[in-house]
This record gives C-alpha cells, structure tokens and sequence, in this order.
C-alpha cells in the first residue's frame, strides 16, 4: 500500500500566507481545518509553511506526504452521530529551523506573508534570557519569532506595512498580549534597536485566542484498519472531534475578523470584545476536568477519558469536580454553566474518539497550575470552601510523578526541572507516612513555580499528605473509594 502523496490525492497550490509553529495534532487538526475550509468553502487561498518549534517533530515525515494528511471527525452533533473524514491539504512548506535556519530567515522577505499561528504547549511563551546569539537558532519559540521580526523589519526596512497579524494558540491566560509582552522584553534584554522594539509593537497586530476541540491525535490502535479503508498509508493521520470554537479577541479584532472568512466557511469562529468568561469556563472545565482525572484515572489503571467517564466511580468524581468546586467559581448564568458542563461531559463519552490519557500528561505540573490552581485558590480564599477533588488530584500527580504504574514505567514528559526534582524527592521516599510529608511540603511549597505557598492554607497540606499516604500505602481505587462516597 502506499504513502499519502499528491500522486494519490491531487494537491492544490496555495501561497504561502500563513507561518506556523507547531505541527503537532491539534494545530493540525484544529487552525489547518479551518484554514482548508476557509480555501475550499471561501476562496481565502493561502498555504502555511509549517516550523518545528523544537529539535524534535513531524515536518520531515509530513514534507514525505506532500504536506497531506486525513482528518477524521467523529462524534455526536445534535444527538447525531457524525463520522466524516477529509484530506487536508494547505500545508506548502516544511522547515526545521534547527537544521534549515537561514530557510526560515528568508521567509521573512515575503511579501505573501500575512499571519502567525503558535501552539507551543504552555511553556512555549516564555522569556529566555540566555537567548541572545541571533546568528544561530534561537531555544525558545518567542527568540525564534523575535528573529525573525528583525530579519523582515531589517529587509523591509522597517515598513509599518509589513507587519504580521500574530495569532498564538497556547492555552495561557491573555496569550496574544504576553507573547508581545515577552518579544518586547527580550528585545530589550538584548539592547535592540529602539527603533525595531517600536516596530514590533506598533506594525505587528497581536490577538489573544480560546481554542476547543478535543483531539486524541493519531488512532494507534485503528490504523491499519483505517488505511485499509482509505486505500493509503498516512502515518499523520489525525482523529478530532466534530465540536470546535476559536474564540478571538484583540484591539484590532474587527480588521481580523474582515480579513478570515470564517462566516462564509460556515465555522465556530467569534470575534469578541473579550474572550475572558469564554476561556475561564473552558479552561476550568473542560481542561480543568482533563487534568483533574489524568492521574486519578490512569494510575486506576484507566487509559482512556471515555473509560473514565463510563467507569462510576471515576465519573462521580469528574463531576463533583465540575459542579462542586469549579462551577462556583465563575461568573456565568448557572443554567449556562451547567449546559456546557454536561455538553464537555457528553464530548469526553464521544464513542469514536480514543483519547489516551497519556496524551493529556504532557506538563501536568505546568497544566496543574493554570487550569486547577485558579479554583483551587477561589474555592479556598473567597469561597470558603475546601476543594478536596481537587487536592487529591493534587496528590495523584505527586504520585503520578514517581514513574510508576504498579510495576509499569511512566514515560514522563515535562520541563526538566519538575522531572529532576520529583526523581529526587521519590528517590528518598521510605514509605512512611512521613516521608510522603515531606514530599508534600516540598511540592507544596514551591512558590517559584505556584506562585504562592499552598502550605500556608489551612488543611491542605495536611489533606495531601494524608491522601498520597493512602495512594502509596493501599491504592488509587481504594483511596478514592474514601473520597467518592
């Protein structure tokens, strides 16, 4: 059987209008969907050059496809069943800066270039003090993008015009404005031109966005079988959910929403004033409950959202999550919360969709913080109430971090401070009650990256100490069978 190529499937030729960071499965799945219908549905016409924001990544094997790939959409829309599949073909060019840095540089003259797309994980927009060196490819994706900033602001010389609309996908609050935020810094950092740090401000037009869509990624366990049905290998294959919304905000929204023909397309696309009560209520619940279930479930031996949400146990616990400690919190009509907390719930029971809780892992520590911390917080500062699902959450992934599985590995994925401090504090782990304190408070404690110091807050320490005691010394089902009653 052979490969996907434009042998196989017929490609058309767009120019290259789009630059994007990331190749990975939601980007692909999510703003590459809605690019390709925005070409097929509303002429919009414009290709994306794809860059790999890390030394490691996919454009070598999507360059082997012709930039082509199929996205399955599955799921329930309106009670239906919906199961459609498509070949998504506005990916033009392939870059891996690490190894083609002057390729990337020279996209920077094109005057067909008008957008930048971002998902770089929410540790990708980040300031990096040591990315100073230009003449080599920069570690950070806001170092990569300032340089190439520099490189169009130097080959324009400086035309206000030739600003770029910059659009980041990463789940963090206010994205657009702190991604300008941290080129204007590091621009600064490294005593640029004050000329150029202007440009950057003024010519280019940052938004901040909310993504949804639930994409599991690649089918692992049903490929050959989807192939068979294709007629074709594609080893970038990606399942997503029917259910998608970009919500996009910005000072400049208006001239955005102008130029994408979304309406005309027929998408989920809103250009708002303010995108704040839209992302607090996915972020806290849908990714909330996501992050939540992830170590609860998995070390439950679960692998999957769906089986946690068909499991009972793990179900009730998803939902006193929701509606108990997260629901509280935000300042939207209660029978608005509480349609879109079961329609998340209904999309986590999609029959179609595999999504393997393992694909959620990635930075947890990190995801912990910006999707759970905030509630966390609420619950116990202007609430008064003790969040204890999700501080036993807490304490799965203390656990969780310990690599282990009863005698199965984790492969662990997150920034490698947390992964050398957890070996470290799990290495001096003896069992006792104790030492799990000790772990506890250390986590606990680590305002460096909470921000604040959770030991300060009554009870809790205590409460994560006593519930990873119970995980280590029992099990993560018997623990929660004390917390689900």
């Amino acid at each position: 059987m052979e490969n996907l190529s434009s042998k196989i499937v017929k490609k058309e030729k767009h120019p290259v209008k789009i630059m994007q960071f990331g190749e990975g499965n939601f980007l692909r799945a999510f703003v590459d969907w809605i690019i390709d219908a925005m070409n097929k549905k509303a002429n919009f016409n414009a290709g994306v050059v794809v860059v790999q924001p890390m030394p490691f990544g996919r454009v070598k094997e999507l360059a082997e496809n012709d930039g082509l790939y199929t996205l399955y959409l599955q799921g329930i829309q309106d009670g239906k069943t919906v199961k459609t599949h498509q070949v998504i073909d506005c990916l033009e060019d392939f870059i891996n800066p690490f190894e083609q840095y002057d390729k990337y540089l020279d996209y920077a003259k094109s005057t067909d270039l008008e957008y930048i797309v971002s998902n770089t994980t929410e540790a990708g927009i980040a300031f990096d003090p040591t990315d100073t060196d230009f003449s080599v490819t920069p570690k950070s994706f806001p170092g990569k993008l300032l340089a190439f900033l520099k490189a169009r602001y130097d080959y324009f010389h400086g035309d206000l015009s030739k600003g770029l609309e910059i659009i980041p996908c990463e789940l963090i609050d206010h994205n657009g404005d702190t991604l300008k935020e941290t080129l204007v810094k590091l621009a600064c950092h490294l005593q640029m031109d004050p000329a150029f740090i202007s440009w950057v401000e003024e010519a280019n037009r940052y938004y901040n966005t909310l993504v949804d869509r639930i994409v599991p990624g690649y089918p692992r366990n049903e490929d050959k079988e989807l192939w068979q049905q294709l007629g074709y290998q594609d080893q970038n294959l990606v399942v997503g959910e029917v259910f998608h919304l970009w919500v996009i905000d910005g000072k400049t929204v208006r001239s955005l929403e102008q130029k994408l023909p979304t309406k005309q397309a027929g998408l989920n696309v809103l250009f708002v004033d303010s995108i704040k009560p839209y992302k607090e209520r996915k972020v806290k619940i849908l990714n909330g409950s996501h992050t939540c279930l992830v170590p609860v479930s998995y070390l439950c031996g679960i692998d999957t959202v769906r089986e946690t949400i068909e499991d009972q146990q793990l179900n009730k616990f998803v939902l006193d999550f929701i509606f108990h400690e997260v629901v509280p919190t935000i300042d939207i009509p209660k029978e608005q919360m509480d349609s879109y907390a079961y329609s998340v719930l209904e999309r986590y029971g999609n029959p179609f969709v595999r999504h393997e809780l393992m694909s959620i892992a990635l930075n947890s520590v990190t995801k912990y913080k910006t999707r759970i911390l905030p509630t966390v917080l609420q619950n116990l500062e202007q609430l008064n109430h003790f969040p204890d699902h999700a501080l036993f959450s807490l304490a799965a992934l203390i656990l969780f971090y310990r690599g282990k599985r009863q005698q199965e590995d984790i492969k662990l994925a997150d920034d490698p401070w947390a992964l050398e401090m957890f070996g470290q504090l799990w290495g001096d782990f003896d069992g006792t009650k104790d030492s799990c304190r000790r772990i506890v408070h250390h986590v606990l404690s680590l305002k460096s990256h909470w921000e604040t110091d959770l030991t300060l807050f009554a009870g809790v320490e205590d409460y994560v100490s006593d519930c990873l005691y119970e995980m280590t010394t029992t099990s993560m089902r018997e623990a929660l069978a004390k917390m689900v009653k």
